[in-house]
């Protein structure tokens, strides 16, 4: 076996921090990440302005919807006593501007992701492009002092996880603040009792996480750990 064999794997990506190490210098990584993407700030405008759109419009749907309904039933009353029929000229009006609005959240969410999706691929090209300059650039005794696989990760591994998380929890992150915000504003306004046990409800819901996440973290490191041997 080979002393590169025997060397075990030092990683000093997001494997490397096992037993609950936090990151050295988290603050100054995010003020990094969020300078690299300085030219990207209009496309994160759009994205931030399509995810408000397509999940507002989808918040206000359910109301609309109810306003059918009510239609619909005050239509049967009517029509059991026999003082009226039930409208279905304004049902129908109704319906379809319950369409329009959930075509147009649809819409609003596909560009968005389109986007996102665009500006998470250009960053991985850019960040994939300077390491490999960068690697290139680097003296022989850096890759004796490393194994192969602690190498490929931080170009595979660590870039993928870059990307993916501003693919996704970007978007996640606004459009789950705005649907938490925008339901209990409309509980409020149809409910204020019901309001109040979904916001219980939330507050317990994210005990419950903050209380999981701690403990499964211990795994997800492990995990990174074991991908990068």
């Amino acid at each position: 076996m080979s002393e590169n064999q025997r060397r075990p794997v030092r990683m000093h990506g997001p494997g490397a921090r096992m037993g609950g190490e936090k990151a050295k210098d988290f603050k100054g990584t995010i003020k990094k990440l969020v300078k690299y993407m300085g030219s990207y700030w209009p496309a994160f405008v759009a994205v931030l302005f399509f995810a408000i759109g397509s999940t507002v419009f989808g918040i206000i749907g359910p109301k609309i919807s109810g306003k059918a309904t009510t239609e619909l039933f005050n239509g049967l009353v009517a029509k059991v006593s026999g003082t009226g029929s039930i409208n279905f000229e304004k049902i129908g009006q109704i319906l379809l501007l319950l369409l329009g609005l959930y075509v147009l959240s649809a819409v609003l969410s596909f560009i968005q992701g389109l986007i996102m999706t665009g500006i998470s691929q250009k960053l991985a090209y850019r960040f994939r492009e300077e390491i490999c300059s960068k690697i290139n650039r680097m003296p022989m005794k850096y890759f004796e002092s490393r194994t192969v696989g602690e190498v490929l990760s931080r170009i595979t591994n660590d870039v993928d996880t870059l990307t993916e998380a501003l693919n996704n929890s970007f978007t996640l992150l606004i459009q789950s603040f705005i649907v938490v915000t925008g339901t209990i504003a409309m509980l409020i306004i149809l409910n204020f009792r019901l309001s109040l046990i979904v916001i219980a409800f939330l507050i317990l819901m994210f005990l419950f996480i903050q209380f999981n996440g701690k403990r499964s973290k211990k795994y997800y490191l492990a995990q990174q750990k074991y991908l990068g041997s």
